[in-house]
């Protein structure tokens, strides 16, 4: 920090002195090394002393002793103070650096800003002096760093593909007013991007796809970290009581974890955000850069951005920030060419075939393509359903293709409609009979004695 040093100097003109008052701007080291240097030339410390209070050679003292005496105290002051370095950037460069940033890159932060204009505006310029330039002008980064809570931190695991990360992220990355959602694999090991696919919401598609970009680019990972999301795991997971567990009940995987299952991939579920922090702060760097690539290459879909994301963004970016693995030996396991991996990363459902060798799905029918005659009636088969082949058929190791067909028609059961049949003839009671004379019959007490109620039956007897 400069600060202001007053001096006085003494001026003799015929027999007429006049002092004059100099102010020079000096930092706090120059002044002392000043003060020191006026003791010296005052007598007061010798050149040794002045040398250790310094931190100086007696040559430096007597070289500086020399200088203040001719041309005074502005001699310790540094002389390119004030002067502009040789290699400092020019003005126009900067006021065009600030135009870019407010024009042309108003998104970007200042590190994918300083790679922006060594790119493609073939500027060649550090990060430092783009960030004092803007700071300068008033400008701030988009991404600044907030406090946030300390964690503990999880050392990387020494082996690519021993642990892969995954999530998803909804943001407005095309800039119009609407989210969609970014699925992205990261390898804990060295930070390399592993798979990224666009899709509206995040859904089980989406982790299909970036499943089949990581397991066909790299080979199978041994485990996956992931949120509890219930396309990861049931909910009913957490309801299972400890009896249940001991007694080996099982609750049933999802259709991501059962496809997991069957590559042998073990899926761990984070219990908090910052436990899978890595994945996390990738969502923040994506979210400042992809942004203002796609609008530079003019992409406003999700098709665009799914090409551009495999063919450029991918290779690019882990070539700047993928880092090299404790250990070189790789985790992944390469995938068995005999299987198609279509066929396991898709949704599956079971369903009965009928004699025709159709079964309904979804609102509508399927024939199974069975040239082979191989499908029993009633069979048991396993539904596969995926965007890329649509609906196919597994029946003991073989997949079936199928096509849509008319529903069945069903034959409707005629009501019966109540035939009218002639009338019987009546038969009408006589007179006498019995029948007609029911309000004639004694009602019985039973509070009476036996030989009163045997009387009184055989009264009725008679009458009858």
């Amino acid at each position: 920090m400069l600060k202001k040093y007053l001096i006085y100097v003494s001026m003799f003109f015929e027999n007429v002195t006049m002092t004059k008052k100099v102010t020079y701007q000096m930092t706090q080291e120059e002044i002392k090394k000043l003060n020191i240097i006026n003791q010296t030339i005052d007598g007061y410390l010798t050149i040794r002393d002045a040398a250790r209070a310094l931190n100086l050679s007696d040559r430096q003292i007597k070289r500086l002793k020399k200088g203040v005496q001719l041309e005074g105290p502005s001699f310790v002051i540094h002389k390119s103070r004030g002067k502009k370095p040789d290699h400092s950037v020019p003005e126009s460069t900067e006021k065009h650096i600030i135009s870019l940033k407010l024009e042309k890159y108003p998104n970007a932060n200042f590190t994918h800003f300083t790679e922006l204009l060594n790119e493609r505006e073939k500027i060649s310029i550090s990060r430092p002096v783009v960030h004092r330039i803007l700071s300068k002008a008033g400008i701030s980064s988009p991404k600044k760093h907030k406090k946030s809570k300390s964690h503990h931190r999880r050392k990387r695991k020494d082996r690519m593909g021993l642990l892969v990360q995954i999530d998803a992220s909804p943001y407005d990355w095309f800039d119009t007013g609407f989210d969609c959602d970014l699925h992205a694999a990261i390898d804990d090991a060295t930070g390399a991007l592993l798979g990224l696919f666009f899709v509206e919401n995040e859904c089980l598609e989406g982790y299909f796809q970036i499943m089949h970009q990581l397991i066909s680019n790299y080979g199978i990972p041994a485990s996956l970290y992931s949120d509890k999301h219930t396309i990861f795991r049931s909910p009913k997971s957490d309801k299972l009581s400890i009896d249940e567990q001991l007694a080996g009940k099982q609750v049933k995987p999802t259709q991501f974890g059962a496809a997991m299952e069957e590559l042998g991939v073990t899926i761990i579920p984070a219990n908090s955000p910052q436990a899978k922090g890595r994945v996390e702060r990738l969502f923040d760097t994506l979210q400042s850069r992809l942004p203002t690539l796609f609008k530079l290459h003019n992409i406003t879909t999700m098709e665009k951005a799914n090409e551009f994301l495999q063919k450029d963004f991918l290779p690019d970016f882990n070539k700047r920030f993928a880092l090299k693995p404790e250990n070189e030996l790789s985790a992944f396991t390469c995938l068995n060419q005999d299987i198609n991996l279509d066929h396991i990363l898709c949704s599956k459902f079971k369903r009965t075939v009928d004699n025709s060798a159709t079964f309904s799905f979804e609102g509508s029918y399927y024939q199974i393509l069975d040239k082979n005659s191989q499908l029993v009636p009633k069979s048991k088969v396993t539904v596969l359903s995926n965007p890329k082949f649509g609906v196919k058929v597994k029946y003991k190791d073989m997949v079936f293709e199928t096509q849509i067909v008319d529903k069945p028609s069903t034959t409707k059961m005629t009501k019966k409609v109540k035939t009218t049949q002639s009338p019987k003839n009546r038969i009408v009671p006589d007179e006498n009979h019995p029948w007609r004379k029911q309000s004639e019959r004694t009602n019985l007490n039973y509070d009476l004695t036996d030989q009163e109620l045997l009387d009184t039956i055989l009264n009725t007897r008679d009458r009858v």
